[in-house]
């Protein structure tokens, strides 16, 4: 049985081919299918599905959201699907829009090839006798599953240089998807705001 013209391994009947419907269009669809974008719910079904990934194949993640692609030693992100802006569920003693920077959201996007949460907005703080309310953790609600890095992240934050000595703070984003200001409630180090405006961070 010949195939197509590109070197795709393509296959089609040709004349002197024995008539066979099954064997054609089975041959057909066994050839097109790994070499179009498949589509799966995740990424363990995924790899149920394709035992032995073939370099250059393509998968859609309907869960994750992402392009992934096969590169002969595994699966990498291709691109990630638009995400929504998700506020963050601040604990009591935050508020949004700090220093007029708008309220403080993230989403998932891929950087580089790599998935990453991007933030944007500002945070107020209201301090009780020099300590950070809630700990320092400014979420009420911790981040979903698919927000949370395998281990900590750390990330520098721009922050007010009214009451402090400094001029950015560290943001911890942890595992259990709580998001911790560190460097601020010691002595003299109470800035009124920190913004979240150009930070990322790899997941």
């Amino acid at each position: 049985m010949p195939t197509d013209s590109f070197n795709q391994g393509v296959p089609w009947l040709d004349n002197s081919d024995k008539p066979d419907l099954r064997a054609g269009t089975k041959g057909l669809a066994d050839a097109l299918t790994p070499r179009s974008v498949m589509r799966f719910s995740t990424a363990a079904e995924r790899n149920a599905t394709i035992t032995k990934p073939e370099p250059g194949m393509i998968a859609w993640l309907t869960t994750e959201r992402l392009f992934t692609g096969y590169d002969g030693t595994g699966w990498v992100v291709l691109a990630a699907g638009s995400q929504k802006w998700t506020t963050i569920s601040l604990a009591a003693g935050y508020a949004h829009d700090g220093n007029s920077n708008g309220t403080a959201q993230y989403r998932i996007v891929n950087l580089f090839g790599e998935i990453s949460l991007m933030f944007r907005g500002g945070i107020d703080i209201t301090y009780s006798s020099g300590r950070p309310p809630n700990n320092s953790q400014i979420n009420a609600t911790a981040l979903p599953t698919p927000a949370r890095p395998t281990t900590k992240r750390t990330i520098s934050c721009a922050c007010s240089v009214q009451d402090t000595t400094l001029s950015s703070v560290k943001l911890d984003i942890n595992p259990n998807g709580t998001l911790v200001l560190v460097g601020i409630g010691s002595t003299s180090e109470n800035p009124p705001w920190v913004s979240l405006n150009g930070c990322f961070a790899s997941l």
